[in-house]
């Protein structure tokens, strides 16, 4: 997400962290509850730095996933995943959908047609069951982290620039028409 950083600071005000695990540079994340717990510590900071505005969760792969887990229990304006993980580790048996189906924010969901995290065609069953608004924007010959093999941008004629480009307009756009709240009680 650092690389999002600064292109998303073209929209609006970016806060980033890290989850305890990655600090402390253990491979395996800590459990979701206490994921849930950091990633809503860190959005009632980033509320405090700044007080007014929209909210806007995005999250790269479990950061999303973790970020939807919040947007049940805290008022946000919208979600944004990028490389939402769909499948436990790739097997289409293992769904993580019971959040996707539960909420009721706004969703845009950022996927590479190569993501064996988040197959196409199960993300699209899954999306018809929504009873959130929610969006996609495809990354054809994108991986898990929305990046092409040169040879596919090559005969393209772009660069991995003007794919993130096309992400962050179509980012952009989904926050745009979004119904903005400054009221954040439930």
């Amino acid at each position: 997400m650092q690389n999002w950083k600064a292109r998303l600071s073209e929209i609006g005000d970016v806060e980033t962290f890290d989850y305890d695990y990655m600090r402390e540079g253990r491979k395996r994340p800590d459990p979701l509850p206490k994921l849930i717990a950091a990633h809503r510590e860190a959005l009632n900071r980033a509320r405090e730095r700044h007080p007014a505005g929209a909210t806007i969760l995005i999250g790269k792969s479990m950061g999303g996933r973790v970020g939807c887990h919040v947007s049940l229990e805290e008022k946000v304006d919208g979600l944004v995943c990028l490389g939402y993980p769909l499948c436990a580790m790739g097997d289409r048996a293992k769904l993580r959908d019971e959040v996707l189906r539960a909420l009721k924010t706004p969703i845009l969901f950022v996927q590479g047609t190569r993501d064996p995290l988040c197959p196409l065609d199960l993300l699209e069953q899954v999306r018809a069951e929504m009873k959130a608004p929610n969006f996609l924007h495809i990354v054809d010959g994108g991986d898990h982290s929305l990046r092409m093999p040169k040879r596919e941008l090559q005969r393209a004629s772009k660069t991995q620039e003007d794919i993130d480009q096309q992400i962050l307009k179509a980012i952009a756009g989904f926050v745009d028409q979004l119904p903005m709240s400054a009221d954040r009680s439930r």
